[in-house]
Parts: structure tokens; C-alpha cells; sequence
């Protein structure tokens, strides 16, 4: 049984621990809301692009003339997985969430005899992937030092798997990151960048019904237009990609640090209990002792 000294330091050490916890979720809740406002902000923008890029492809078709970031190189043998994961720990499952989606990728690939190969985004999910997939990461995005996650991170980012695919690296890239919904819910997803596939047309979308049946004329031609317009919407999705997952990240932090700051609270009243009763049965063992010791006089 631990001694009085052993439970006060013990006590100590965890409201110590509380108070750091309950800082943490403060920080992060004032974080959090700038985070959704840029995620929430991104929204519509990427919507839009996609539809924009679903009705010029629509226009092109599958010709010759279409960009190969959007036929692909007609195989799918080698597949690179973008896994964008937080650079910092903390913030409850947020991370493993995301790294097991992609763990499930890839033993699906692999199962179907695909070849696999990794690029990470962050700290967190290069630590948890090097574990049993070292020799399948060809490279790490370090963002450790980016206090505010801008279009320039994600347009490195995209560059870099364009030049990637146009030196026959690989067939089909798939992004990996976590979409933000409310603090304690964060939705692990999976979204393929190339081929570029057009995202479904809504009821939102402006079709050619709402038009009129317009014919649009394209200056330069359509493929040209693609061709510049496909490798701005890797970078675009990329981009809302990072504002999704810095929003998940600071909520998922949020949370954790709430039942962690909970947990604390339960366990100081825990061992504020055992204190107190240990004490009492020590100041009993001493007065009983007195009273004996009178007794035998």
C-alpha cells in the first residue's frame, strides 16, 4: 500500500497533468474554429472546380485529345497513396483512423497483386506506416515548420506527384485524409486524384437542362483547357485535403483532451479518497495505540 507522501506526490503530478490537458483544449478550441472557417471555406470552391472540369470533360470525351492525367496510362499495376496525417500526436485517434483506411488500401491492393507505393504527408503517419510498410515509402512531406497550411504546401505537393506520374512512377494515385463534420466526428476518406475522375454532377450543378442545352465554344480548344485546368484541381483537392484534416485535427484534439481532462478529475477524486482513508485509519492506529498504552499504566 503506498504511503501518504506517495498519494500526495501522486496527486500532485496528475491536477499537474490536468491543468496542461485543460490548457491544450483551450488552444485548440481557439484554433479550431479558423481551421473549419478555412475548411468550410474550401468547400465550395472545390465543389465548383469539379464541376467545371466534369463539363468540359464531358465536352472532350475520351478522344485523343484528352490529358493523360485524366485517361490515365490505361493500366493500374502501380498504385501511390497519398496519406496526409497531422505533423503532432495528442488528438486521439485521429491519425490511426486514417492510417488504418489506407492500411485496408493496400492490403486489398497487394491481395489483388498491385504493386504499392507511399508518400506521406506528416510526421504522425510516416511514423505508423514505417513500421510494416518501410520499403513501400518512396518519400515524406515535412509541414512541421508551417504555422498556417496555404496553397503553396498543396501545389508543392501536387507538383511533385504530377512529375511522379509523368515519369511512369505510377498508374493511379489515391488521397488520403480525414474530412472534418463537428468536433467529435471526423470521417476518414479516400478520394482518387489520377486519373482525375469528375466527380457526379448534383442537383446543385448547373446542367445543360438549366441552360437551355447551350453549346459552349472553347478558346483555346477543350483539351487545352484540361490540360491546364486537371493538374489546379490535384493541387485544389490536395489543398482542401490539408484544411480538412487541420480542422479534424484540432477538433479530435479538442475532444481527447476533454476526456482527458475528465479522467484526471476522476482519478485526483479517487485518490483523494484513498488519501483521506488511509489517513483516517492511521490517525485510528495512533489513538489506538495511545488508549492501549494509557490502559496498561
Amino acid at each position: 500500500m503506498p504511503s501518504l507522501k506517495d498519494l500526495r506526490n501522486r496527486i500532485s503530478s496528475v491536477k499537474a497533468t490536468q491543468k496542461i490537458t485543460k490548457a491544450m483544449q483551450m488552444v485548440a478550441a481557439a484554433k479550431l474554429r479558423r481551421a473549419q472557417e478555412a475548411a468550410e471555406a474550401a468547400r465550395p470552391y472545390s465543389q465548383r472546380m469539379g464541376q467545371v472540369l466534369a463539363n468540359i470533360a464531358d465536352a472532350v470525351g475520351e478522344g485523343d485529345d484528352s490529358p493523360r492525367l485524366m485517361t490515365g496510362t490505361g493500366k493500374s499495376d502501380v498504385h501511390l497513396l497519398v496519406v496526409c496525417t497531422a505533423e503532432r500526436g495528442l488528438c486521439g485517434g485521429f491519425n490511426s483512423q486514417i492510417v488504418r483506411l489506407a492500411r485496408e488500401h493496400t492490403r486489398k491492393l497487394l491481395a489483388e497483386g498491385k504493386q504499392v507505393k507511399i508518400l506521406c504527408v506528416g510526421k504522425k503517419g510516416f511514423d505508423i506506416l514505417r513500421r510494416d510498410h518501410r520499403d513501400r515509402i518512396i518519400d515524406r512531406v515535412d509541414l512541421r515548420e508551417v504555422k498556417s497550411v496555404g496553397f503553396g504546401d498543396a501545389d508543392a505537393i501536387a507538383r511533385q506527384v504530377i512529375e511522379l506520374f509523368n515519369k511512369g512512377e505510377f498508374d493511379v494515385c489515391t488521397l488520403f485524409y480525414s474530412e472534418f463534420k463537428s468536433v467529435i466526428s471526423q470521417i476518414p476518406t479516400a478520394q482518387q486524384l489520377i486519373p482525375a475522375s469528375a466527380p457526379a454532377k448534383t442537383d446543385d450543378a448547373v446542367g445543360d437542362d438549366k441552360l437551355g442545352g447551350a453549346i459552349y465554344e472553347y478558346e483555346p480548344d477543350a483539351g487545352s483547357i484540361l490540360s491546364d485546368l486537371i493538374p489546379r484541381n490535384i493541387a485544389v483537392q490536395i489543398f482542401r485535403a490539408l484544411l480538412e484534416n487541420a480542422a479534424s485535427e484540432q477538433g479530435a484534439r479538442m475532444s481527447a483532451m476533454d476526456n482527458a481532462t475528465r479522467n484526471a478529475g476522476e482519478m485526483i477524486d479517487k485518490l483523494t479518497l484513498s488519501y483521506n482513508r488511509q489517513r483516517q485509519a492511521q490517525i485510528t492506529k495512533e489513538l489506538i495505540e495511545i488508549i492501549s498504552g494509557a490502559e496498561a499504566l
